[in-house]
């Protein structure tokens, strides 16, 4: 099995994968959250756009900076669908997960703050759901 996932996925392209895609979640997720809690917004709508626009930022940002620039990784020109959905998933159920937990955990945050986290979570379920499809060696795809 280690070789079949070698061959898909060369070496150190997953941890590059993931920390691009951490690191650029939670700065547009806190910009997002920042530029919304200005504006109003209400806490839940602020975490659910600023998880979606970090989880999408990243997604977008892995596959340009990881994969087309470093050359590191799958050279996909094309994001394949499930991706992009798996994405969509994950941005709402992190979003709202981290909204949660900062409920029940402070009394008080702020929007940059809120966003930032819930772009976290949203990139991290968003990494846990393109491990397992990038990974699957049993899997066809079938939007290649």
């Amino acid at each position: 099995m280690a070789d079949i996932t070698q061959s898909i996925v060369p070496e150190r392209s997953t941890s590059a994968n993931l920390i691009v895609m951490l690191l650029v979640s939670v700065v547009v997720g806190a910009i997002v959250g920042a530029i919304l809690g200005a504006a109003s917004a209400a806490p839940t709508w602020l975490a659910l756009i600023a998880g979606l626009c970090g989880t999408l930022a990243a997604l977008f940002a892995r596959n340009t900076i990881v994969n087309r620039i470093a050359g590191v990784g799958l050279n996909e020109f094309n994001i394949p669908s499930v991706v992009i959905v798996y994405a969509l998933i994950a941005s709402v159920a992190g979003s709202l997960a981290a909204k949660e937990v900062l409920d029940t955990a402070a009394t008080y945050v702020s929007s940059g703050v809120l966003g930032a986290i819930a772009a976290l979570f949203s990139a991290i379920l968003m990494a846990m759901l393109m491990l397992t499809y990038y990974l699957n060696p049993h899997c066809e795809r079938l939007d290649r």
